[in-house]
């Protein structure tokens, strides 16, 4: 594992050079020491068809914060298993992602995450989640990433 000890504005500045988190207008709350909270203000547009948070932002949410966690401990990581739990339909004024890293190896680090709707001055749990994330290379990019999990050198950006 890679010790690194990331601060909050390490990972405002990481969080800014994602195209999909500056899309969806993922923001850095807290972050460091293995944990990590992120926000995402509700709009009409991140909704599914009955108005409710689309499943792939809730996924999204967790991945990101699990990886913004890690981040804050083993350096850049890669996502190699997430699995979401959907508690219950995800309706709020915002939403937040609360992140900790439950283990951190030097091939491996999870960690798990809660997403809560926040309606007013309450918030509810609406999913979790947990993620297996590989630290990379310093320096490494995306064809490096698919050569170091799949073994070969595939063209990433076929993806």
């Amino acid at each position: 594992m890679t010790a690194t000890s990331a601060t909050r504005a390490d990972v405002v500045a990481l969080n800014a050079t994602a195209a999909f988190n500056r899309w969806a207008g993922f923001e850095v709350v807290d972050a460091g020491d293995g944990r990590a909270e992120l926000r995402l203000p509700w709009r009409a547009e991140l909704g599914q068809y009955a108005g409710f948070l689309h499943a792939s932002l809730i996924g999204g949410m967790l991945d990101t914060a699990c990886g913004f966690a890690a981040f804050t401990v083993s350096g850049r990581v890669l996502a190699s298993h997430i699995s979401v739990n959907c508690l219950a339909p995800a309706t709020g004024d915002a939403f937040v992602a609360r992140a900790r890293v439950v283990k951190a190896g030097r091939r491996q680090v999870f960690a798990h995450a809660e997403l809560l709707a926040q309606r007013g001055t309450t918030e509810h749990l609406v999913a979790t989640g947990d993620v297996i994330l590989v630290p990379l290379a310093a320096g490494a990019d995306a064809a490096s990433a698919e050569t170091a999990t799949t073994g070969t050198a595939a063209d990433a950006s076929v993806r």
